[in-house]
């Protein structure tokens, strides 16, 4: 048996990152980062008010109450910079440039009138703390030319903001990797039809694939494959007339009479057991066109289990994203754990967050339906011979 360790950096090793393209920045959220950004302008672009109210001179309001004349009117957007002389004020929005002349903005609130006041002489309550209060500097966020974002990290909302505020319109991303699910076994059967005896409904390709989706993938096929003839050389084919970049296998790769994916692909794929459990068969390799094809065990958990810890990582590594692995906790085990000391084990949990400050994961009910209640996967050490309730343990979060 080979460790998980060594199997990941196998498949990692394998990985080729697709080819970068250019993409509007509104349609980018969510894509990886290729191609550092740069700021194209300063942001802000010039001197701007940070309130809602009257640019002056600080000079003019060193004690108050002190009434000065209100000689213009700036929105935001203005293009305008009137003089400022000695005793005015302009009335300006948030956003708005603040005139050339003017040293400090006084908010609305800190009036004797408030907006109620209009354009008529403006009288101040309060005392500005200084020259340059509340207004936001010249490039004081960033300035043109300076680093907005890094590359290799995805674009959530936040850093598209920041993109299109630096006047950049055009990124460098990754495509979404593009895969294919196929689940093998001549006991399956599409979910919700009848089934007579020795039959099952085919969960797998819905699960993986939407673990596929979560992941950024884009699920180019999914279909399923009996136990006889050369259905997964011929799936691999129609995968890749789809676009393919990843094959993932579901079943046929244990150590049975039956095993199809194992039976028909072993010149394209290696098989060995991994020290893990569940998932301890797994297959590796690449197609003639180098499609990358994994080979999962069948049962849902077990498929799950090995989709999250090898090809997950390896799609996002195809999209070039620096972070491909899940973010990690310790937490407290809530239950004994008898543990295979030969092994990883990793086990489905539910983070329970009920007390904030004591956060634990409780292991949940066997199967698909305990599988569809967690929230991440406890990770139990090989050479841990026992785990006990309140003992630290590392998850694997989602």
């Amino acid at each position: 048996m080979i460790d998980v360790a060594e199997h990941l950096a196998a498949i990692l090793e394998t990985v080729v990152p697709l080819e970068p393209e250019p993409r509007d920045v509104a349609a980018a959220r969510g894509r990886v980062l290729r191609v550092a950004v740069h700021a194209a302008v300063d942001v802000p672009g010039f001197d701007c008010s940070a309130m809602d109210g009257f640019a002056v001179r600080a000079d003019d309001v060193t004690g108050v109450p002190t009434t000065l004349r209100v000689v213009a009117d700036l929105p935001a957007g203005a293009d305008l910079d009137p003089p400022i002389a000695a005793g005015e004020a302009a009335r300006i929005m948030t956003g708005a440039p603040v005139p050339t002349h003017a040293t400090a903005v006084v908010p609305f609130e800190d009036t004797a009138d408030g907006l109620a006041g209009g354009l008529g002489p403006v009288t101040v309550l309060t005392v500005p703390r200084g020259p340059g209060a509340h207004i936001r500097r010249r490039g004081s966020d960033v300035r043109e030319g300076s680093l907005v974002v890094a590359a290799g990290v995805r674009l959530t909302a936040g850093r598209v903001g920041a993109i299109a505020a630096s006047g950049v319109g055009t990124v460098s991303v990754a495509r979404a990797a593009r895969i294919a699910i196929v689940s093998t076994g001549s006991e399956l059967r599409p979910a919700g039809t009848p089934l007579r005896r020795g039959q099952i409904p085919e969960s797998n390709s819905l699960l993986l694939a939407g673990l596929a989706e979560e992941a950024g993938a884009e699920v180019v096929l999914r279909t399923s494959v009996d136990d006889s003839g050369d259905g997964p050389r011929r799936a691999i084919t129609a995968a890749e007339a789809a676009g393919a970049d990843v094959v993932v296998f579901s079943g046929g790769v244990s150590a049975g009479a039956y095993e199809v994916v194992k039976n028909t692909l072993g010149d394209l794929m290696r098989f060995e057991p991994v020290r893990m459990q569940p998932g301890k068969p797994q297959g590796f390799g690449r197609s003639e066109a180098g499609t990358l094809l994994f080979g999962l065990p069948g049962n849902p958990v077990s498929a799950a289990v090995s989709f999250e810890l090898f090809v997950r990582p390896a799609l996002r590594a195809l999209e070039g994203d620096r972070e491909i692995g899940r973010s990690r906790a310790v937490v407290p085990f809530a239950a004994e754990w008898r543990a295979r000391p030969e092994r990883a084990q990793y086990v489905p949990v539910r983070i329970d967050r009920s007390d904030p400050a004591f956060p634990v994961a409780e292991p949940v009910e066997r199967g698909t339906r305990g599988f569809g209640e967690a929230n991440g996967l406890a990770v139990i050490p090989p050479g841990t011979r026992a785990t006990g309730a309140g003992d630290p343990v590392e998850v694997l979060l989602w």
